[in-house]
């Protein structure tokens, strides 16, 4: 996309897990409809071999409460104001319950879910004063369903799904929508740490557009333009729902392959 079409002009939005794929593709989408975007992230440097970083650094652990205030802080010192928050920031552990480890386990649900809790939370004054607030987790299809070997990441998902209904119910009258995207499989560094071992890239990349409707697999392209739109007027309606973005896998039940 070439230029912007200024639906977000003069907006300021907070983008967590800024630097990752995900996050760095809706980075690029609010930049090129003119927002000013602040990517959050640990560090400035994020996934290797992502698509170039965009928007204003903001050094951002979403575990940590006194530096989500701090970073909070920093944005209304600089601009004043906050339209929306992206909450992209999370981690996968492919894992069974029997082979998570209570660290495991307190570490994912302090960056998927505290982590989604703390920004929003800390975020909200400046949201309250914005005509245009908006507030996008990220959720997944795996909210719903379950893959094999991700049962805390499962957990925290739903988790995730729970608190964006709450949130939309309880912020609802103060002109603050809240929803979460769902995505299914996702062509990041994430989903390619969950081929098996031992296979090729290649062939399990086919594998998986094999088990899609559409038999593609989803790009942070596709993530970023659902975001824009659930940051944009145009969703001005749309509150307290799951939007699953899956090229239609959870639809369907596994085929056999003959």
């Amino acid at each position: 996309m070439t230029g912007h079409s200024g639906t977000l002009d003069g907006r300021v939005a907070l983008v967590t897990g800024g630097r990752g794929g995900a996050g760095r593709a809706v980075c690029r989408r609010f930049v090129d409809e003119g927002a000013h975007v602040f990517a959050a992230d640990i560090d400035d440097e994020g996934t290797i071999g992502a698509a170039p970083a965009v928007g204003e650094f903001l050094r951002f652990d979403v575990t940590s409460e006194d530096e989500v205030r701090a970073g909070i802080a920093a944005i209304e010192a600089a601009h004043g104001r906050l339209d929306v928050v992206v909450n992209a920031a999370g981690i996968e552990i492919e894992k069974t319950i029997s082979d998570t480890s209570i660290d495991d386990w307190n570490r994912i649900f302090a960056i998927n879910v505290t982590g989604t809790f703390l920004t929003s939370k800390h975020a909200l004054p400046l949201l309250r004063q914005s005509s245009h607030a908006s507030i996008i987790n990220f959720g997944s299809y795996d909210g719903y369903i379950a893959d094999p070997k991700l049962a805390a990441y499962c957990a925290t998902k739903g988790a995730v799904h729970a608190l964006t209904k709450a949130m939309a119910c309880d912020h609802g009258p103060e002109g603050i929508r809240v929803n979460a995207i769902c995505p299914g499989y996702i062509d990041t560094p994430m989903l390619e740490q969950f081929y098996p071992d031992g296979v090729e890239l290649e062939v399990a990349r086919a594998e998986a557009t094999h088990l899609h409707p559409l038999r593609t697999i989803g790009t942070p392209t596709d993530m970023a333009n659902l975001v824009h739109w659930l940051a944009s007027d145009e969703a001005r309606y749309a509150t307290g729902q799951l939007w699953v973005l899956d090229g239609g896998l959870s639809a369907q039940i596994q085929q056999m392959r003959f």
